[in-house]
Parts: C-alpha cells; structure tokens; sequence
C-alpha cells in the first residue's frame, strides 16, 4: 500500500462514517452550542470538513474558527475524527517536511501512519482546549513529536544493527542458539523465535513484522529491547 492509497482508504472511510446519522446529530450539536459559527449549508461533519477547504470560500478567520470549535468538541469521537480528516493535508506536509523519515525507515507509509496515530493522540490529549490558532499549534507539535519518534527509530536501528555484527562476530553459532532455546516456552518464547528467524534464517524485519503482525518500527524496538535485556 502507497501513501496515497491510506489517503484514499481515510477519505474513502470519512465519506461513510462522515455522512452518518451520528455525525448528522454531532454537527445539529455544534450548531446549537456555537451559535457564532456560520453554519449554513451544514448538515453533517461530512459538510463541516468540506467547509474547511479552500474552495468552499470561508475566510481564513472563519476556517480557524470552525478548527478552535472542532478542537474545543473533539471529546466526541466523531467529531476528532473529523478534525484529523481536516488535518491529513497538514500531516502529510509535516512527514514531506521530515523527508517520511528517509534514512531512517524504508517505508514511507511508515511514517505517515505514525504520523496519524501520533495526530489522533494529541487530538485527544488536547480535546477541550480553547486556541486561536489550533490547527497550526497541532501540526508544530506533531512535528515535534514525529521528530522524536524517528530519532528513536535511528536510535534503534543503530543498536539493531550493532546485535547482528555482534552476533556474527563475537558470539558462537551454538552459544547463541542455546540462549535462545533457553527462552522458548517462557515469556519471550515469541521474540526467542523472531530474534532466531532473524538472526539465523535471514528474515527480514519487514517479513517478521508482517508474521507478526506487528509494525516494522515497533518489532525493531522489541528486539533490540530483548537484545539487550537477555542476550547481549
């Protein structure tokens, strides 16, 4: 899946869950507890995120606005979604600024979920605040969040990489084979069997994350973590 197709698979998403009774009755409740926002033409949040785009002709105070009253709502779940909706060109402007973590993670669809996932913690971590300016305070804080995540993905790596020159050159084939068995049946029989795969069959990450079902970044972590912990 290409970047563009998680903005499509969201967009396609919204244009379901954003057309909704639910989010019928969410908007008719923005209007009624803000009654100096322009509410014309709104019916549902499907209409609220389209009144936000450039095209719709709202002024630019008008469209801070209407972002201040989605933030100051986005306890409700639909309504935080529709934030992140009206955010996504924002987010993907702050990974092109990051460069989608080049360097550091291979897959560019990587760092834009992350991104989201990052965007969707803040949304709820800032839900109920009042600010002026909210949509350029969350991307400058997104910012600065992804910016940590990717220097702990270049962090990880590194030590990642480090265990397998390690495990090459330092430790015996049969050493490290028997300390892995050690483990299996116990708690960390799951990453004993990943860092074996790993190590001794020349899995990639991608491959084991995908078995995994887990995310590359994530399992890199955790075995680096395990690394670290049991076998280094």
């Amino acid at each position: 899946m290409t970047t563009i197709d998680l903005i499509h698979q969201l967009r396609r998403e919204w244009q379901h869950s954003g057309r909704s009774l639910e989010a019928t009755a969410a908007a008719a409740r923005l209007r009624v507890s803000h009654p100096e926002i322009n509410f014309e033409g709104i019916n549902d949040l499907y209409d609220v995120v389209r009144a936000l785009e450039i095209p719709a002709g709202r002024s630019v105070l008008e469209r801070a606005a209407l972002v201040g009253v989605l933030l100051e709502e986005a306890a409700d779940p639909l309504v935080r979604r529709a934030l992140l909706q009206t955010l996504v060109p924002g987010v993907v402007s702050v990974c092109r600024q990051l460069r989608f973590g080049q360097g550091i993670v291979v897959d560019p669809q990587e760092t834009l979920g992350v991104a989201l996932s990052l965007m969707s913690e803040l949304l709820v971590d800032w839900a109920g605040q009042r600010r002026a300016y909210a949509a350029p305070d969350l991307l400058s804080a997104l910012r600065g969040r992804l910016r940590r995540w990717l220097l702990k993905e270049k962090g990880a790596a590194a030590l990642v990489s480090a265990f397998d020159v390690f495990d090459v050159a330092s430790v015996t084939t049969s050493s490290l084979e028997s300390r892995l068995a050690g483990y299996r049946g116990g708690p960390d029989d799951r990453l004993a069997r990943l860092t074996y795969a790993r190590v001794f069959e020349g899995r990639s990450l991608r491959e084991l994350a995908d078995r995994d079902h887990s995310a590359p970044g994530s399992l890199r972590a955790e075995l680096q973590r395990f690394a670290l912990r049991c076998l280094l």
